[in-house]
């Protein structure tokens, strides 16, 4: 069952992910990024969840989003409140989820005409030789 269109036009879409990598639009991202449905996807400072700080979410305040999707990579992992507190006084909501998931509400809000960020946390695949 179709529930919405493959592609909405012009809009910025998540259209394949995988372990290191993500995939917008048909371009291939290997590091983590911010995107928003329309406008550039951004490179994201941070490739490990433990290395998130206020400041990266800071830069979100002047984004215009209603909502902020953190996937926070191969699993889910709940940021500490004081990271998102300047978000959290401008009433932006922020939703963590594992990376997979956060991709597939990305697209369904972007869809849906909704002002979302998703902030999309590429972890660096290990071998395990």
């Amino acid at each position: 069952m179709k529930l919405h269109a493959d592609k909405p036009n012009n809009l910025n879409t998540v259209t394949s992910y995988g372990p290191g990598y993500i995939e917008i639009n048909l371009v291939r991202h290997d590091q983590s990024v911010l995107v928003m449905p329309e406008g550039p996807v951004e490179p994201w400072p941070v490739a490990r969840f433990e290395d998130l700080e206020p400041a990266h979410f800071d830069v979100l305040l002047d984004k215009q989003a209603e909502v902020v999707l953190l996937g926070t990579g191969n699993k889910l992992r709940f940021p500490h409140p004081r990271l998102t507190a300047a978000l959290a006084r401008r009433h932006i909501g922020v939703d963590a989820m594992d990376l997979q998931a956060a991709c597939r509400t990305y697209n369904i809000l972007m869809a849906e005409g909704r002002k979302v960020a998703a902030i999309l946390l590429v972890e660096p695949v290990v071998d395990e030789a």
